[in-house]
């Protein structure tokens, strides 16, 4: 689901030859579509590793936003008072709608920061065919590999996609099901935003996105990784994360956050111990 790219009134990817630029589109396109459709909300597990400290948690998909509930950290269940803690948190948000709207906002906007960049995807680099190969069980050419780099006829129109500008990297497509398997990317030089003002993203940086069918025509991202250095506002800052997501199941739709948390609390969970 961080594939919505918004391809009307973009014009083709740039890719070679003309066989291959086609299965390029249709699998952006199916992207596009599979981010459009909100009929199958997913409860899921969610561990996420920094330097720092290692969480996983239970999220629910509801009609209000996301709710979580913590799990363990760093590789231990919640101590008791720990768990009183994050039961009081999720007493506050049924007794406060208004932080779960707040939360849908922030959610919203974090969303809308990226359809920005995925938007752009399709015209923002030049596409070639770099691989065919087989996956676990599949034909020979199952999976087709591009790599990538910046276009150098697109002009970003916003700071979020100033980025795209410098990275460089490689796509996979399932050539059956025409769906983005994999994505890497690196910075192949310095970005800066403003005028290097509002900050910068220095050479070297990467990310790793990876998608999965989680159940039947239904794929979701199941890892994120991303480790980038920079600057914003004159102050260093340091982005690395990485995230698993696992164990998929279905939730009504329409499901709204109350439900939702009333599902996490019902949970019998052992998250973790299926986790990479």
């Amino acid at each position: 689901m961080l594939w919505p790219l918004a391809l009307r009134g973009q014009p083709a990817a740039v890719v070679s030859p003309p066989a291959d630029q086609a299965l390029v589109e249709r699998a952006l396109a199916n992207e596009l579509r599979a981010a459009q459709d909100t009929s199958h909300p997913m409860r899921y597990t969610l561990r996420k590793t920094s330097p720092r400290l290692t969480t996983v948690k239970e999220l629910v998909e509801t009609r209000d936003g996301l709710v979580a509930r913590l799990i363990s950290v760093d590789g231990e269940p919640l101590s008791g008072s720990a768990e009183k803690k994050e039961q009081e948190r999720l007493d506050s948000l049924l007794h406060d709608p208004g932080k779960q709207r707040h939360r849908k906002q922030s959610e919203d906007q974090d969303a809308e920061r990226a359809l920005k960049v995925l938007r752009a995807l399709p015209t923002a680099f030049v596409y070639e065919l770099a691989d065919a190969e087989a996956s676990s069980g599949s034909p020979p050419g199952a999976i087709v590999k591009y790599s990538f780099r910046p276009n150098p006829s697109f002009d970003p129109p916003d700071l979020e996609t100033q980025t795209l500008t410098a990275m460089a990297g490689a796509i996979w497509i399932d050539r059956a099901r025409e769906r983005v398997m994999r994505l890497e990317g690196s910075l192949q030089h310095d970005v800066n935003f403003g005028w290097g003002i509002i900050g910068r993203l220095d050479e070297g940086g990467w990310i790793v996105i990876e998608q999965a069918e989680v159940s039947p025509q239904q794929w979701r991202t199941v890892h994120f990784q991303m480790k980038m250095s920079g600057r914003l506002l004159f102050r260093t800052r340091i982005f690395d994360t990485e995230e698993w997501e696992s164990g998929f199941e279905p939730v009504p739709v329409g499901l709204d956050y109350r439900k939702g948390i009333e599902l996490l609390r019902a949970a019998d969970s052992n998250a973790g111990g299926n986790m990479p």
